[in-house]
């Protein structure tokens, strides 16, 4: 079977004419309905160009449906109308429809494409299911389609993602033994990998493998490295890496920085980190909302939000306005500090502020009202939750719950464990031992029984 070297773009309309520009979604579908009143019918490379920009805009729902409508009304298929189509069904999640339009190809002797394979990978990639993205891959090379280099660095960052080490540095090699020379983002997915492993000597090791055979690394192959050494508590050498850098002329980015003032900040050294923002703005890099963030978060965790509060009165003065996890921080210092109406004060500024609270803002709040052994405000902050939108995560299920047993309401705690599992949470170890530790206590074991044998 051999392999189509066309590649997936729209065709232009006629000679000398222009490729579609469309200001928004509207004027694409205005001009989708004056196509489909022609006669006869343009042809289906009309429609994949049309439909085409409108997958850029990130419609892919309306593109499903459209690919409907012309099919209905006797347009034939082609294999890049079917491709966009499984690209479509992937973006949207729904893989499964992906596998029924591949099926649909084949039935009607369409021959699938390399890009037919390449987004199938993507998309299993995508929804973390790597051992079938594996079985496709083999199947593409089985039939003969030659993979890309998007092919599999698709594969090795699915490998990467899903922490799959091993196999993601045996995939690697792979590459390099099919006579694919990996490029500096393939490198740099495996560098990240072994980095969040903790595996540092191997990224090290790897990083200079790299350098050997003349690839130059990039910014994301250095803050890869500088993560990994600052998670690991090696400072001093995430430094030396940063001086490797300028010395290469790899301009170090906000990105860089910020890793480095937050492991600072996470060691306790808060002044280093304020002398490392100064270095920073030297260099003509002015720190961003994140670089604030790691400020205000550390501040607050020392007890001093006041100067968690000057710094919030710095951002704005420059122009960069607070959001989500500056006011969380906030939130979390006010009540380490047993202020609880402070903290509320800053939960009510935030939705003043248009600042949606999302589900850590949430739990912030409940387990400072949980220790502070104001349940019913928490239970009503919970109720509140349902309403607004954000989903209970363990945490905040975990919180009340203790709560709820440390101030003797059982029969509420019980109820409150068989919601969790009706709205399809999955109870960790934290959320079990507190369960059997609260009913152990008041010796209702029939009861922890029952809920388990509910699980």
């Amino acid at each position: 079977m051999g392999l189509s070297k066309k590649p997936m773009s729209m065709p232009v309309r006629g000679k000398g004419k222009r490729d579609h520009r469309f200001d928004n979604v509207d004027h694409a579908l205005s001009l989708f309905n004056k196509m489909i009143e022609k006669y006869p019918k343009p042809s289906i490379v009309e429609f994949n160009k049309l439909l085409g920009a409108i997958v850029k805009m990130k419609h892919y729902a309306i593109v499903v449906s459209k690919y409907r409508q012309i099919e209905l009304l006797g347009v034939s298929h082609n294999v890049y109308s079917m491709n966009i189509l499984i690209n479509c069904f992937c973006q949207l999640g729904r893989i499964d429809f992906g596998f029924s339009v591949l099926g649909k190809m084949l039935k009607l002797g369409v021959e699938p494409s390399a890009v037919t394979f390449s987004t199938l990978i993507n998309g299993l990639c995508n929804r973390s299911k790597i051992s079938e993205a594996f079985c496709m891959f083999d199947e593409m090379t089985e039939k003969g389609y030659q993979p890309n280099l998007i092919v599999y660095s698709t594969v090795l960052k699915g490998l990467s993602k899903t922490g799959n080490t091993d196999r993601a540095v045996r995939f690697l090699r792979l590459m390099e033994g099919r006579g694919y020379e990996p490029n500096i983002v393939a490198y740099s997915t495996v560098i990240d990998c072994l980095c969040k492993n903790g595996l540092l000597k191997e990224a090290l090791d790897l990083f200079s493998e790299v350098k050997v055979k003349g690839i130059r690394p990039n910014i994301i192959t250095y803050n890869c490295l500088i993560h990994g050494m600052c998670n690991l508590g090696q400072q001093e050498e995430a430094t030396r890496l940063l001086n490797e850098m300028v010395d290469n002329n790899i301009s170090i980015n906000i990105d860089t920085y910020n890793i480095l003032i937050d492991a600072l900040c996470k060691e306790g050294t808060i002044s280093k980190a304020v002398e490392t923002i100064d270095m920073m703005r030297k260099q003509g890099i002015e720190p961003n909302v994140v670089t604030y963030n790691t400020l205000v978060d550390a501040h607050c965790k020392d007890g001093m939000v006041f100067e968690a509060e000057d710094i919030i009165d710095a951002m704005i003065k420059r122009g960069i306005e607070p959001d989500v996890v500056t006011y969380n921080a906030l939130i979390n210092g006010h009540f380490l500090q047993n202020e609880m109406d402070k903290a509320r004060r800053v939960f009510n500024l935030m939705i003043e502020k248009r600042c949606e609270p999302d589900i850590v803002t949430y739990s912030t709040m409940i387990n400072g009202y949980c220790k502070g052994k104001r349940l019913d405000e928490a239970m009503e902050l919970f109720h509140e939750i349902s309403l607004k939108g954000p989903i209970p995560d363990t945490v905040t299920y975990s919180t009340l719950l203790q709560s709820m047993f440390q101030l003797g309401r059982v029969s509420t705690a019980c109820e409150l464990f068989r919601k969790m599992l009706a709205s399809g949470q999955v109870p960790d170890l934290v959320t079990c031992s507190i369960l059997l530790n609260g009913l152990g206590k008041t010796g209702d074991i029939e009861e922890a029984v029952k809920l388990f044998q509910a699980m």
